[in-house]
């Protein structure tokens, strides 16, 4: 197996596939590289002079610029290499659709069809709490169906607690509450209460419209000042949906109704080169079944954004796309934050140096398709295909945000590893085998593997059968830990 990888023919960097030491003689298109310092795994180096003010090219794209001389064989890295990326930029619409030719498969999704035609790949009871002040009382709910009910046809109960709903204005406000609301309403729950308090700035009148639509069999509402016992008349009205989640049974429904997330998070070195690239080939393999794939982190599409923007379906959905990043710019511009403060330190002991190098393994895990929309923040999405999503890198609230868009499954690709889970299964793929052997317990698939002599093929026909038997029941890590969270997207005052 090679010491290292040179991912593109313009690149005029490669990266260690293991560690290399002063000294090592490596043969790189022929010519023999004298390796001048330590390059960590994952880390990269040059493979030919670059001049200072020069342009450094990682997967056929400039991640940044050499701040001075770099001599062939020496680590390029934060000490010689910076972003060239600055403030909002001018784009134009030039259509790119790379031809993809990937058969129909004849799989299926043993899940839970549900009311309106959506497919959950769990049935879980939740309480869905419309202002934090009633958190205790939910989980005391909660805590007395567990141990007074027979619950074993549910995969999971537990409330969903926050600390919103209330003291907040205008587009926080209203954000925290299409966020609550597409909780409530999300598939993969079989049941649901809606438990609010009564004096609240989100008040269920308005929390009902913000649903919009519910299943009224599966759906209950309670407010908390209404009644005598909150507690007793919400457990009666749990033990209504645990009876008629009862006859609840899972069938073979198409490739078509699975919506999956696209997220990653402590990435390394290798995240572009393994984990983001097999997610990416996954993604246009489902959209070619009918299916839906949904990518966030709206910074971390800072230096990469013209590849998709370019492969935007049509010129609305290119100005979508050209408002969707610079909106996020103006963003931080608006709490006077520096735009490209990225990546964060693990990426960078990782070998991820700018925010391009990050942006652009980072983008792959949207794969090659066209562009068919571009979502608000809990928006659902309603159009088979990639969609690109309005919410930040933040691990928990992105990938929260991408089950409010109706994922029903988000795929994690991570370098680093975490433990952490969104409200819906939440697969973690590592990008090295040395985490994946490292934290059993955390990871759930190893990409690693691509760097071992396995094709990439091989890898995504094992992938997708695992992520068909994740959605057919299999528990992941995290849910078998009970590791599970609901953050929301705060971008406002508080009273």
């Amino acid at each position: 197996m090679s010491k290292y990888l040179k991912i593109h023919p313009s690149d005029n960097v490669a990266v260690a596939i293991e560690q290399l030491n002063e000294g090592d003689l490596l043969l790189v298109d022929g010519k023999e590289i004298k390796i001048l310092n330590t390059i960590e795994t994952g880390h990269k180096f040059a493979l030919a002079e670059i001049s200072e003010g020069a342009n450094i090219v990682k997967y056929g794209y400039p991640i940044g610029h050499a701040l001075k001389e770099i001599y062939q064989g020496e680590h390029v890295h934060t000490h010689n290499l910076k972003t060239n990326l600055h403030d909002n930029l001018q784009y134009s619409y030039s259509p790119v659709y790379p031809k993809l030719d990937i058969p129909k498969s004849d799989l299926t999704v043993q899940g839970y069809l549900r009311y309106d035609g959506n497919m959950g790949i769990r049935n879980e009871l939740w309480i869905v709490p419309t202002v934090g002040c009633v958190n205790g009382q939910a989980q005391a709910i909660v805590n007395r169906v567990r141990n007074e009910l027979d619950v074993s046809h549910i995969d999971d109960i537990r409330v969903y607690t926050h600390n919103y709903g209330c003291s907040q204005l205008g587009d926080d406000h209203t954000n925290t509450q299409k966020a609550l609301a597409a909780l409530a309403r999300h598939p993969n729950a079989g049941g649901v209460l809606v438990m609010s308090l009564g004096c609240e700035n989100n008040q269920q009148s308005d929390f009902k419209k913000a649903m919009g639509s519910w299943d009224p069999e599966r759906t209950r509402f309670l407010i908390s000042q209404e009644v005598e016992d909150e507690i007793e008349v919400g457990f009666e009205m749990m033990s209504e949906l645990v009876e008629r989640m009862r006859k609840d049974k899972r069938e073979p429904l198409p490739l078509s109704k699975l919506k999956v997330g696209l997220k990653c998070g402590g990435s390394d070195g290798f995240s572009g080169i393994t984990a983001n690239p097999l997610v990416g080939q996954f993604s246009d393999w489902l959209i070619a079944q009918g299916g839906t794939t949904i990518l966030t982190e709206v910074p971390e599409m800072f230096g990469a954004e013209t590849i998709l923007m370019n492969r935007a379906k049509d010129e609305k959905v290119f100005n979508d796309t050209v408002l969707l990043v610079n909106n996020f710019k103006n963003y931080f511009r608006k709490f006077d934050q520096p735009i490209y403060e990225n990546p964060s330190p693990g990426n960078k002991a990782g070998g991820i140096s700018t925010l391009e190098d990050k942006s652009l393994g980072c983008t792959q895990k949207g794969g090659n398709s066209e562009v068919v929309a571009v979502l608000d923040y809990a928006q659902p999405a309603t159009e088979n295909g990639l969609n690109l999503l309005d919410a930040p890198g933040n691990d928990l609230v992105a990938a929260s945000a991408l089950a409010m868009s109706g994922c029903q499954l988000v795929l994690f690709t991570t370098g680093r590893g975490t433990p952490f889970g969104s409200f819906v299964p939440t697969m973690k793929i590592s990008t090295n085998s040395r985490l994946f052997n490292f934290k059993k317990n955390w990871i759930d698939f190893n990409a690693g593997k691509l760097l071992e002599g396995n094709s990439m093929q091989s890898v995504l026909d094992e992938f997708v059968a695992f992520i068909v038997e994740t959605a057919n029941g299999h528990l992941l890590k995290h849910e078998l830990t009970g590791f599970k969270e609901l953050a929301i997207f705060k971008s406002g005052v508080t009273l």
